[in-house]
């Protein structure tokens, strides 16, 4: 996975931990991601307050790249509220592929319906039929 990583260069614990806290949440995955893009900003420069916003993407193989942000007070605090919501995020994929790998698609479905049952299986079938000719 190829990371990226920008603003607050000179932080080299910040970018230790956004590279371990990436690699931790992604290791459950069927598909490793692709690329991942770590972005930091201060919203109002010098004056303080919460305003240094963290936004993190994710590109997986075959898939829509997964965007999520956080506003906070310091650089860490916003990073690990925005990797809580990368985490809800991935589960909920996770969640609805997996239900719709369980769910019969409805070519399967009709094909069993069509099928004769167990039961009537074991009955002997009766002639076969012809058309009319017309």
């Amino acid at each position: 996975m190829v990371l990226e990583i920008r603003g607050f260069p000179r932080d080299q614990a910040l970018r230790a931990h956004v590279a371990a806290q990436l690699a931790a949440i992604t290791r459950p995955l069927r598909v490793k991601p692709v690329a991942a893009e770590v972005g930091f900003v201060d919203e109002n420069g010098p004056k303080g307050g919460i305003a240094i916003r963290c936004s993190v993407t994710v590109r997986l193989p075959r898939r829509p790249a997964l965007h999520v942000e956080h506003l906070a007070e310091t650089p860490r605090l916003a990073f690990d509220q925005t990797m809580a919501r990368l985490e809800r995020r991935l589960l909920e994929d996770r969640g609805r592929e997996r239900e719709r790998r369980r769910r019969p698609k409805k070519y399967y479905t009709a094909k069993r319906l069509l099928e004769p049952s167990a039961e009537g299986a074991s009955a002997k079938p009766g002639p076969p039929r012809r058309r009319r000719a017309s």
